[in-house]
């Protein structure tokens, strides 16, 4: 498939309108916001990414990056971190935490739970434009994913 054609998915998982927007706004400076899905709790993410409810009728396929909030109504960053992970189907998806928390403890139990990476947003817009470029860049442009396995044979 030609790279340049393929639209890479991201799932922004953000509860504030206000950094939502802004993630959006700095992505589209580097032309990735071609498949930028955006919710606004834990439980609409588990449900597009489990293709349930809402989303039951979503085009087949994984984001080729998750941006997750840790503190959320209804479901929390850390529990769907935790399904995510813990899912196979799901689990090679890299996911970057951004968050305003600076705890140890919420730092820590990301990495237990497999989290790619954990960014601290920054306060100020340009910081906080330059730190979701480089992401978006990074994760959807250079990383390499895995190619998925053959399903086993019986």
């Amino acid at each position: 498939m030609n790279m340049m054609t393929h639209v890479h998915h991201i799932l922004l998982v953000e509860d504030s309108p206000q950094d939502a927007e802004l993630t959006r706004e700095a992505l589209s400076e580097n032309n990735v916001t071609n498949g930028l899905d955006h919710v606004s709790d834990g439980a609409a993410a588990l449900d597009y990414l489990f293709r349930r409810g809402a989303y039951a009728n979503r085009e087949n396929g994984n984001p080729a990056l998750i941006l997750l909030d840790l503190k959320m109504p209804k479901v929390d960053g850390l529990e769907v971190l935790r399904q995510i992970k813990g899912d196979p189907k799901l689990r090679t998806i890299p996911v970057i935490v951004m968050t305003s928390s600076r705890e140890g403890p919420d730092i820590s139990r990301c990495y237990e739970l497999g989290v790619n990476a954990f960014v601290v947003k920054p306060v100020a817009f340009g910081e906080f434009a330059e730190a979701v470029k480089a992401i978006g860049v990074f994760w959807v442009t250079l990383n390499e994913p895995p190619t998925p396995l053959p399903a086993a044979q019986p």
